[in-house]
């Protein structure tokens, strides 16, 4: 499936902007911004009433352009995490020093995805490199599996909501630990 430019195109341009936008993911809607941006990614803490200090997912297209967020990789580590992929799966990853607190919180790690789904893919295809990927709902309330509950959360606080389809995935990504192997969620 492909999906009109037009609107990723606006996405892009708000990202660019520092806005927060919401798109479908594999199980669930997500929030997401540009996470160089630490006024972008403050908001988007602060709208989903999230401390910061949790850390945040970044999803992409391709592994080389989350590569620079994450220390290397022992090879037999590499090839696990790239066998669970373009599957949703999102691994939390020893982040490089360089890697803001407010994407890592209080954590030395990173959480990475490969999104396989198509819309995000394009989103980020098109941004040529990670955004946010936070699931669309305040703390404590279910995630938003349209965009008519995104509006509903959020109403205008989101800037721009893609509307799509969400994966088939019933809730958001398992977490897995890059180095311990174990599951997270």
């Amino acid at each position: 499936m492909t999906y009109a430019f037009t609107p990723i195109k606006q996405a892009i341009h708000t990202l660019q902007q520092g806005g927060v936008i919401a798109y479908p993911t594999e199980g669930v809607y997500g929030l997401g911004c540009d996470p160089f941006n630490e006024t972008a990614v403050r908001r988007l803490c602060q709208l989903k009433q999230r401390d910061v200090a949790k850390g945040l997912i970044l999803i992409s297209h391709n592994w080389s352009t989350v590569e620079p967020w994450i220390q290397p990789l022992a090879a037999d580590t590499f090839k696990k995490i790239q066998a669970t992929w373009p599957e949703p799966n999102t691994w939390v990853i020893p982040a490089q020093t360089h890697a803001p607190a407010w994407i890592r919180g209080e954590h030395h790690s990173v959480a990475i995805r490969i999104t396989a789904h198509p819309l995000a893919k394009a989103l980020c295809k098109a941004y040529g490199k990670p955004i946010v990927s936070t699931s669309a709902n305040p703390a404590g309330l279910p995630p938003a599996k349209t965009a008519a509950e995104v509006k509903q959360y959020f109403g205008a606080e989101v800037d721009i909501i893609l509307e799509g389809a969400v994966g088939e995935l019933q809730g958001p990504t398992p977490m897995w630990d890059a180095v311990t192997g174990k599951q997270l969620r």
